[in-house]
């Protein structure tokens, strides 16, 4: 016999059938959700292990006084914003700054264009086309402190190969490494030669996905091969691009390898920059305190591009949709 209060054929206190249902949905979202985090764990982790952590270190070392002894007594005393200061109020910090955005900023306008025109140029398929893009690449497979070597030979005031060559037309020897108004310039024009082939395989790649009917359509309305390049091409290869300039930013401004073995930072600073200048605090001077300091203005300026990059891509994502 059933109560008023209960539905026919049901117990009073028993669940409902949509109260089970419920439930049982409830449990499968836990389940579900827990599932993820556990996925998500290892790679969680990592991170904070391998990145977490170090960043926060370095930003409290940079508050105090760190030095070798450091790690045998374990001391580190507070100082508050002494290294700050000090870093900051030095101009060599500000020299680095400058040195670094002229660097990264004609690096990846180098690297770029030249990629660019490159990916363009090998496109249209010709015969030896294959062989001549893989021996192009052999500058980005070749470890950068091997070419850096290489060019310093090359750029050799006295015995190079680029003077010698230069001096079949006349021309006088260009103390490429060794004055400090053409140094920059010159590792500028190595890191260019060394980024290249990866501008060229990606944008070459981001080439190959734009179809062909739209280039077809284009020329049917009259636009030439510059108009196309610039209403078609581009607008089409624009995430490519994006992902080209960021990934080339990130590894750029973070050279060290390179300018160490190329100019060791000099002639007289003119090729100091903040991974060079933060090399030469931790592990010339040994003042680690300050040299965290220098390592986090670049991780700052890193961050900051890369927010700048997640809010455009964000955007384009907006207008995709």
């Amino acid at each position: 016999m059933t109560t008023p209060h209960s539905p026919a054929g049901t117990t009073p206190g028993a669940d409902s059938p949509h109260d089970v249902a419920r439930r049982s949905a409830e449990r499968g979202r836990t389940r579900r959700r827990l599932y993820q985090w556990l996925f998500v764990a290892p790679a969680l982790l990592y991170m904070v292990g391998f990145f977490g952590f170090p960043l926060v270190n370095n930003v409290v070392m940079s508050f105090q006084e760190y030095t070798p002894t450091t790690y045998f007594t374990g001391e580190a005393p507070f100082t508050g914003l002494d290294n700050w200061r000090a870093v900051l109020g030095d101009g060599l910090f500000t020299d680095a700054i400058w040195q670094t955005l002229l660097f990264t900023a004609g690096s990846l306008l180098g690297q770029f264009t030249i990629g660019l025109a490159l990916a363009v140029f090998f496109s249209r398929r010709f015969r030896l086309s294959g062989p001549i893009r893989a021996v192009l690449l052999l500058p980005w497979l070749v470890p950068m402190v091997v070419s850096a070597v290489v060019w310093r030979r090359i750029m050799d005031q006295d015995h190079g190969v680029l003077n010698s060559f230069l001096s079949v037309f006349g021309m006088d020897a260009v103390p490429w490494l060794a004055s400090p108004s053409v140094a920059l310039l010159s590792a500028v024009l190595v890191n260019i030669w060394i980024g290249i082939p990866f501008n060229m395989v990606i944008l070459y790649g981001g080439l190959q996905e734009i179809p062909r009917e739209l280039h077809e359509a284009a020329a049917l309305d009259g636009a030439g091969p510059w108009r196309a390049f610039r209403s078609v091409t581009l607008p089409m290869l624009r995430p490519v691009i994006t992902v080209v300039l960021v990934l080339g930013f990130m590894s750029t401004i973070k050279v060290l390898d390179l300018i160490l073995a190329l100019t060791g930072g000099g002639p007289a600073d003119s090729t100091q920059t903040l991974g060079t200048l933060t090399y030469q605090l931790s592990f010339l001077q040994l003042d680690f305190g300050q040299g965290a300091v220098v390592g986090n203005v670049l991780i700052l300026i890193s961050a900051v591009f890369a927010v700048l990059y997640l809010r455009v891509n964000r955007a384009d994502l907006g207008k995709g949709k």
